[in-house]
């Protein structure tokens, strides 16, 4: 073996060392439970997972798929209502969190396919007087809002949001002015909450009544989405699932966090958005140019996640009502879904 040849083997030698002791490190820092939940052998059945899921420590799980060509299936584990010992209930109203955003993309594509407006109008042509409390006001396009491009911070990164969490999303925009932007527009990307609350009053402004209103005219009523509402002030507080926040002996059912439906009205209207048939002629060609097809969300106490994979034409949502600070409980909800999909998959296939 010449010189150049050691020398290269012996550089790949290095390269895998220093790769497992990094993943060694890494597999130190993660919790078990996350690579307890990976490591596990697949169960046969959805319903197992859930319940495996349950004795991860969740305190609660709804499941829905909706397969093509099969009847939609539900499959729940644990509690509704962890204090009074209510099982979960598959009909539960669910706080969907950034879920929502789905549905604000495609009020936002109806009104530009109208021409009600412009997604290469900028921010200030909506709202002047944030020129000079947003930065870069003037060149923010609409479509770089929805696609998270706008480089506006996000008020939720915002500590002194949390201080009062409650009291302060009813003035939430004011932690986001006065801040310098993220980035330039149109040269990154960072998720913020900030453009759809803008993008919800650009609705408003455009329409002349509330977004609540023309998302439930546009996408509500035509699907027939009768278990989708925008607020608490709607609902029986009955009928919604308990949310919890590991370390904190309360019940965040009664906080106010937006968007709640069920989990089939949820897949009903993200198989709707991929099918198409949420859409008009020449609407789905502009949604697809700005935002995507499936979400997740997390508000304290509720995480979810509402996916479509076009291999087996099957919509999965998954609610669960746990939540943690750390964040280590939303991944282990991602490794759940990647596992029912798993076994989704493996069971077409046999």
């Amino acid at each position: 073996m010449n010189t150049t040849k050691r020398k290269i083997t012996k550089t790949k030698q290095v390269f895998r060392v220093v790769l497992l002791v990094g993943t060694l490190i890494s597999m130190f820092f993660v919790p078990w439970i996350l690579v307890k939940a990976w490591i596990l052998p697949l169960p046969d059945t959805v319903q197992e997972q859930v319940d495996e899921a349950i004795g991860h420590g969740f305190d609660g799980m709804i499941v829905y798929v909706d397969q093509a060509g099969k009847p939609p299936a539900f499959f729940t584990g644990g509690w509704k209502d962890r204090q009074n010992k209510i099982p979960a209930d598959p009909k539960a109203l669910f706080k969907i969190a950034s879920i929502s955003k789905l549905y604000v993309a495609v009020a936002i594509t109806k009104l530009a396919k109208d021409k009600r407006l412009s997604l290469d109008e900028t921010l200030a042509d909506y709202f002047p007087e944030l020129v000079g409390r947003i930065e870069n006001a003037e060149k923010i396009r609409l479509r770089l809002m929805v696609q998270h491009r706008s480089g506006i911070p996000n008020f939720t990164d915002n500590p002194r949001y949390w201080e009062n969490e409650q009291e302060n999303g009813k003035k939430a925009l004011e932690f986001a002015l006065d801040l310098p932007a993220s980035f330039e527009p149109d040269e990154g990307y960072e998720y913020s909450n900030t453009n759809y609350l803008l993008l919800r009053r650009i609705i408003e402004k455009v329409t002349g009544y509330s977004h609540e209103q023309y998302i439930k005219e546009k996408i509500l009523i035509p699907l027939g989405l009768n278990n989708t509402y925008f607020s608490l002030n709607e609902v029986n507080i009955d009928d919604v699932m308990s949310g919890y926040y590991v370390g904190i002996d309360k019940d965040f059912k009664t906080n106010e966090n937006g968007m709640l439906a069920t989990a089939v009205d949820v897949g009903i209207f993200l198989r709707a958005l991929n099918d198409g048939s949420v859409f008009k002629e020449g609407e789905q060609e502009i949604y697809s140019s700005i935002y995507e097809y499936e979400h997740g969300g997390l508000v304290p106490g509720y995480q979810s996640l509402a996916e479509y994979h076009e291999d087996i034409d099957t919509v999965v949502v998954q609610f669960i009502n746990t939540t943690d600070f750390e964040g280590y409980e939303w991944n282990l909800s991602e490794i759940i879904i990647n596992r029912i999909v798993k076994i989704l998959r493996r069971q077409k296939s046999s």
